[in-house]
């Protein structure tokens, strides 16, 4: 039965709203790492790690509670990760270590983890699917608001204020957020209610995550590799298990039988894998190398998300009407021919040159965004759009991860974790050059996935 408009309307702000937390905080941050940096003395890999540790805690519990959330309730659980997440917000706010605010940071993805696993899932449940695209369109528009903003009002509050301001800020916005759920936010959405929690999955689940992209993350320090060798033996062991669940924390079989699905999500983890790690290089490019303040580096990083803003909810709703696989390849085309342009990125490059393969960042992700999310939900049954929306957010988080891994590793090559400084500039750009130039391959790669899904089926 379809939902009235006011349930409609409602769960779409309130949904919208707090999906734009995340995203401006965690832009912020990246215009803050050179703050935080000389304040606390952390290196280049260390600042690396505020990203990766709370990427990573958010993917660990993404699918587990995707499913809990189809047990017990969508909202229940989205208004738990609103408090949990806000809470986490305001230790981060008082850290007074890079090691307690790292552990903050744990803190804060877990919580995440609980509003963006169901966020997608309670949109999926009021709209009915000739109306899906446009309401996510409109909902991931929040998230590139929450990109567009992030740079600029936190290189303010970061000139300003200091880097907690960004902290003190995002924590109003929680407030507020969780705030409007209690108050206005209706209903309850849970269509597998009375069936088991697989904990022992879970917990396979989260340990096998957590070695792997430990792994990948720090593959050049003492036991890396080994990490990385744990974590595919305990996902292969994960599957296998899986596969003989009556209720399984992820059905397996959604992989096996539904195409649109499995090549839908793999373009994702490869989109998020070549693009996240743009803003945090570009970051530290434009204020070490071209000597930009906080203020004026995040001002220039919010072009591409500004104009993901503005495209996404056009493309959301073309999605409704037009192949998701045509749109979402089209969007990393552009993606992968502004990645290959950067290069040839150096010290003296132009910002006119910068500029411009921001708008190709910015149009190609909109183009693949909110079609392939609408791809996704629309592919499965209603009883299973919190694990969908689950896995929606790990792509994208585990796809971030990589980014920021491969990234890390690649600083680790080239500069170990010394701080930035001028007389080893040479070996800063040949890392971002190495970079793009991987990022570029990855994204060709992930066109093709995107092109062989096959036709969309709504259900």
């Amino acid at each position: 039965m379809d939902a009235s408009k006011s349930t409609k309307r409602t769960a779409l702000i309130v949904a919208s709203f707090a999906s734009f937390m995340n995203p401006f905080m965690g832009s912020a941050i990246n215009i803050a790492l050179p703050k935080i940096g000389s304040e606390m003395q952390a290196g280049a890999v260390t600042l690396s790690w505020l990203a990766t540790a709370y990427l990573l805690a958010s993917a660990v519990f993404l699918v587990p509670f995707g499913r809990i959330a189809d047990i017990v309730g969508r909202k229940k659980i989205f208004q738990i990760g609103l408090a949990s997440f806000t809470a986490a917000t305001a230790f981060c706010l008082w850290a007074p270590t890079i090691e307690w605010l790292l552990i903050a940071r744990i803190a804060q993805g877990a919580g995440s983890a609980l509003i963006f696993g169901t966020a997608i899932a309670i949109i999926t449940s009021v709209y009915p699917p000739g109306e899906r695209g446009k309401a996510m369109g409109i909902a991931i528009a929040s998230v590139y608001m929450g990109l567009t903003l992030g740079p600029f009002a936190g290189g303010w509050l970061v000139e300003m204020l200091g880097w907690r301001s960004i902290f003190g800020f995002t924590l109003v916005l929680g407030l507020i957020s969780l705030g409007l759920s209690l108050r206005y936010l209706k209903g309850e959405w849970a269509e597998a209610r009375g069936q088991k929690m697989d904990w022992t999955g879970s917990i396979i689940y989260g340990v096998s995550l957590t070695a792997f992209m430990y792994g990948v993350s720090s593959i050049q320090d003492p036991w890396g590799v080994e990490s990385v060798v744990l974590g595919v033996v305990g996902f292969v062991l994960f599957f296998w298990y899986e596969s003989k669940q009556d209720s399984p924390v992820l059905n397996i079989r959604l992989f096996r039988t539904n195409r649109v699905f499995a090549f839908s999500n793999l373009a994702a983890l490869i989109n998020y894998s070549a693009t996240f790690a743009i803003a945090f290089l570009l970051s530290l490019y434009l204020q070490y190398i071209k000597s930009f303040s906080a203020a004026e580096a995040g001002t220039i990083l919010a072009i591409q998300p500004v104009l993901m803003a503005i495209f996404s909810p056009f493309t959301g709703r073309l999605s409704d009407k037009v192949a998701p696989q045509i749109l979402a390849s089209i969007g990393m085309g552009l993606i992968a021919f502004g990645l290959f342009a950067m290069i040839f990125i150096s010290e003296d490059t132009s910002m006119t040159f910068i500029v411009i393969n921001l708008i190709l960042f910015g149009i190609g992700y909109a183009l693949f965004s909110s079609p392939n999310t609408n791809a996704i939900m629309s592919s499965v049954e209603r009883k299973h759009f919190g694990i969908a929306s689950g896995m929606v957010g790990t792509m994208r988080l585990v796809g971030q991860i990589s980014s920021i891994a491969l990234a890390t590793m690649i600083f680790n090559l080239f500069l170990g974790n010394q701080e930035i400084q001028p007389e080893n500039y040479p070996q800063f750009i040949s890392s971002i050059k190495t970079d793009f130039l991987i990022f570029a391959i990855l994204c060709l790669v992930g066109v093709f996935f995107s092109l062989a899904r096959g036709k969309q089926q709504k259900i």
